[in-house]
């Protein structure tokens, strides 16, 4: 399969959409499904085929639902049944829609090809699931020995007595000893005083 090249550039972006191959432009012509038909297959959006019934979400025509008639790959625009215009000479013509504007209400299974897609999707989603809540299970037994160790350590630091060296304890004296003789010098200049 051919990929598409990842690029920042608005311009870059619209030359590799208009210049895809077809078989990249039948992956770009997808719509999302209804919440009921995303809870029966787990999957969020599927390549839109002539069959499947719609119902358009935006625009003028928002609310109307119906079968696609038509899918033209090329101007990257589906057809709907019935959703028509009259031209200016009296003639009627189908009104194109983005798929990206509709969503799909029923899906035309008549192909075993896109059962299977749609089966080997909810299968992938399924394994994904089961992968992000073993990784959780491990970040959190991960989270919970850390948290043993930093006890234990609190617990050895409490049990330890705080060994000393010479000069700690002589320069704990010394501000012990200025401590007194400043109080004492308070006490004297307080009793001048009186």
């Amino acid at each position: 399969m051919q990929a598409l090249k990842q690029s920042a550039k608005p311009s870059k972006q619209r030359k590799i959409l208009h210049q895809a191959p077809d078989h990249i432009r039948h992956k770009l012509l997808a719509a999302p499904l209804s919440p009921e038909l995303k809870a029966e297959y787990g999957v969020n959006a599927i390549p839109v085929r002539s069959g499947d019934t719609v119902r358009i979400m935006r625009g003028d025509h928002k609310g109307f639902e119906g079968k696609i008639t038509r899918v033209d790959r090329k101007k990257f625009r589906i057809y709907v049944e019935g959703l028509t215009r009259e031209k200016v000479d009296g003639s009627t013509i189908f009104v194109p829609v983005h798929p990206s504007k509709v969503i799909i209400t029923r899906l035309n299974l008549d192909d075993k090809w896109r059962k299977g897609v749609l089966e080997r999707k909810k299968v992938a989603r399924k394994e994904l699931e089961k992968a992000v809540e073993v990784k959780e299970e491990v970040v959190e037994e991960k989270i919970l020995v850390e948290e043993e160790k930093s006890r234990k350590r609190e617990v050895e630091t409490a049990k330890k007595p705080v060994k000393k060296d010479a000069k700690t304890e002589k320069v704990e004296e010394k501000e012990v000893k200025t401590k007194t003789k400043k109080k004492q010098k308070i006490a004297q200049k307080k009793e001048g005083e009186e």
